[in-house]
């Protein structure tokens, strides 16, 4: 099956797109150092002026109402991203100015395996008193050294001028920042001007997105065009193009580059691709949360239930990084426990429409596959999974508020050691894993726990956090674990974000705290931070997502009260 032909009218705004980079490049080459960072600066101030039309124009296509504390994921994961992965750019290319390294002002210290790790959250005084409790890394593949971390960061940034032609970014249609991320990593870590072709879900955002880019549009490095398969499909086979960079699913991913039906399915099995050009990717997958036997409170079991169900619900459950199976210890104690929470959250947590395409027809196939599943307000969880026969859930990504859970044997050390080895060998998808245990659990495992997290093959891995604080640290890299290959993609190739443009990083490992403040010092944990304002039972969500998007477009003191205050009445 071939994709039919765009309109005339169509094909010609796509060739006139192309050609328009074509003549760009010569003036994106031309521009030096201090004129990028002079552009980031440009994004940065845009994205503030245009952040609240940004979260209106995605709550309308979400059909979130006014007033939805639900808001609040559209300003963290919409414009706030851009802001502070802009300014952290910025901080990169003047460091590059000046003769250094991106990475001279991040503490390198080592990990399991003889890897570097360059820890890139906290960073500054803001990180620590806005996030405090959280921590993050980015571990560099066994045998690089230090020296090598710095002599290599920068990228393309270390010759500006050789640019390497027009890449196509094909858009995301769930989160609303991976676009323009995706865009700035084009041009800054790889030195490509971008034609930008958005998902159609969200073309609501054309001129929020336009209004954002003007800078880099004015110079003649970007483009944003709409349009379905068919644009898609002319612009990846461009005879100029020289670059693809797509985020979506492993099968979208498949028709794009080996076509589809009967022939496409021949091509990627003899590994002659339909698609020449070179393409990178972020994809999704089933993403596991292992869950730690150990003796919690009954605090403890509600607020981590409320944590599982937030991975799976949040955005309406369409993240590439929700999670969707539970994986827990048949043995432990107070499984039951857990699992009535866990209802009880996927039950209460704010109703909201399915305004992604195709959703319905996820949940009737989940339902279709596994008869006893619990239908929970609209939302699925196949508890009792069978281990040795686990059906789809393990294998194939929902996109929809499904949640499975798995149960394994043993007691913290078995269990962890079983859960690594599964999540490794029996799920699909290597973009990221959380692991959740209790801070006695986690001492008392000692080395084993840090020898797990090395084992899981997984682009980001969270411990007693969701993955997505990665996806939200614009210095931590994001994408699938290295190794996949156009015909065994699973997550993708490549990773994005990487501000601080590490050369080859391996995958980034996130830590939080286990309670929120303040029961968190209570018990010993140096954490300030309360219910964190992505969960999806956070009351004040939308407010301390306005606050925290308005701060990272100015940082200052006089803005923390506002926050602090908002964020403690979540």
């Amino acid at each position: 099956m071939t994709t039919p032909a765009p309109p005339a009218e169509q094909v010609a705004a796509v060739d006139r797109a192309v050609a328009e980079l074509a003549r760009g490049e010569s003036a994106w080459a031309a521009c030096d150092l201090a004129r990028r960072r002079q552009l980031l600066e440009q994004v940065h101030a845009a994205t503030a002026r245009h952040a609240e039309a940004w979260v209106r124009a995605a709550a309308a296509y979400k059909r979130l109402p006014d007033g939805s504390p639900l808001l609040g994921e559209e300003w963290i994961s919409g414009p706030y991203p851009v802001l502070t992965a802009t300014a952290a750019l910025a901080a990169s290319v003047r460091a590059l100015e000046e003769g250094q390294s991106p990475v001279d002002d991040f503490s390198l210290g080592k990990a399991p395996g003889g890897r570097v790790a360059v820890r890139v959250l906290p960073h500054g005084v803001y990180d620590r008193l806005l996030l405090s409790g959280f921590g993050a890394e980015v571990w560099m593949p066994p045998g690089v050294t230090a020296e090598e971390v710095r002599e290599q960061a920068g990228l393309a940034l270390r010759r500006p001028g050789g640019t390497a032609g027009v890449g196509v970014v094909l858009g995301a249609g769930n989160i609303t920042s991976i676009p323009l991320l995706d865009v700035l990593y084009e041009l800054y870590a790889h030195n490509r001007v971008v034609a930008l072709k958005l998902n159609p879900v969200t073309d609501g955002l054309l001129d929020v997105f336009r209004a954002v880019l003007a800078p880099l549009i004015e110079v003649g490095a970007v483009r944003v065009l709409t349009g379905g398969a068919d644009i898609g499909a002319r612009l990846v086979h461009h005879p100029t193009v020289r670059h693809v960079h797509m985020t979506g699913s492993a099968t979208t991913h498949d028709a794009i580059v080996f076509g589809t039906g009967e022939e496409g399915a021949a091509r990627k099995k003899a590994g002659t691709p339909l698609l020449a050009t070179p393409v990178t990717s972020e994809l999704g997958g089933v993403s596991p949360t292992i869950v730690v036997p150990g003796a919690w409170s009954d605090a403890d079991l509600r607020f981590q239930a409320e944590h599982v169900a937030t991975q799976r619900l949040h955005n309406g459950g369409y993240n590439c990084v929700a999670g969707q199976v539970v994986v827990i210890s048949a043995d432990w104690a107070q499984k039951d426990r857990f699992l009535a929470h866990l209802r009880e959250a996927l039950a209460k947590a704010p109703r909201r429409p399915a305004y992604y395409p195709g959703s319905d027809d996820r949940l009737m196939q989940a339902l279709e596959s596994y008869p006893s599943a619990e239908v929970l307000e609209e939302r699925v969880l196949i508890a009792g999974i069978d281990a040795q026969e686990p059906g789809p859930v393990l294998t194939t990504e929902y996109f929809a508020p499904v949640l499975g859970v798995l149960e394994l044997p043993g007691d913290a050390r078995e269990f962890l050691g079983a859960a690594v080895r599964t999540a490794n060998e029996d799920f699909a998808g290597t973009l990221g894993v959380n692991v959740i245990a209790h801070p006695h659990t986690v001492a008392g495992l000692g080395a084993a726990m840090d020898n797990a997290i090395a084992e899981l093959r997984y682009g980001t891995v969270a411990v007693n956090a969701w993955t997505a604080v990665g996806y939200l640290t614009a210095t931590a890299s994001w994408g699938a674990f290295p190794g996949h290959t156009l015909e065994d993609v699973q997550s993708g190739i490549g990773v994005v974000h990487n501000a601080i443009l590490l050369d080859g990083p391996e995958r980034t490992v996130v830590r939080g705290p286990f309670r929120p403040a303040p029961r968190s010092l209570l018990h010993g944990e140096p954490s300030l931070s309360p219910k964190p304002p992505w969960f999806v039972t956070n009351r004040t969500s939308a407010t301390t997502g306005r606050l925290l998007t308005d701060f990272a477009a100015a940082p200052r003191w006089s803005a923390l009260p506002g926050i602090f205050a908002s964020a403690l009445r979540g």
